[in-house]
């Protein structure tokens, strides 16, 4: 009996999540997973958002019963050159500019705005309505 079991086609199950390749950035992503899959929601924690670019490895899960609703969770963590972040640190990058939560310190690169306003512009204003 036992061996009637071994040679019936029991069904192979899809992983439920998977690497993938961004062919079409943006939200909703197309992403290559041995064939490309487009219209991909793009899911982050809440009060973030973020549009993989095309080229970005991530992260997608084959949500719903059958796998049939696949949604992207998120990219690989590359260095591309950066110092590597220590236990408790954060940086956040999106084009030339980044936040750095250090251990002892905030880094900010890039151009800095306030209400729209350029830093130094806002500063000025600030110092011309105290003289």
């Amino acid at each position: 009996m036992w061996t009637s079991e071994r040679n019936r086609n029991l069904p192979v199950r899809e992983a439920a999540a998977e690497l993938g390749t961004v062919t079409l950035g943006g939200d909703p992503a197309g992403v290559s997973l041995g064939g490309e899959r487009r219209w991909l929601a793009v899911y982050s924690p809440g009060g973030y958002s973020w549009r993989p670019t095309a080229g970005d490895k991530v992260l997608v899960l084959k949500a719903g019963a059958e796998g049939e609703s696949p949604c992207v969770l998120g990219t690989v963590q590359e260095p591309e050159g950066d110092a590597p972040l220590r236990p408790g640190e954060v940086r956040l990058k999106g084009g030339g500019s980044a936040i750095h939560l250090g251990q002892d310190r905030l880094e900010l690169s890039g151009q800095l705005y306030l209400n729209g306003q350029s830093l130094r512009d806002a500063v000025a204003a600030i110092v011309a309505s105290l003289l």
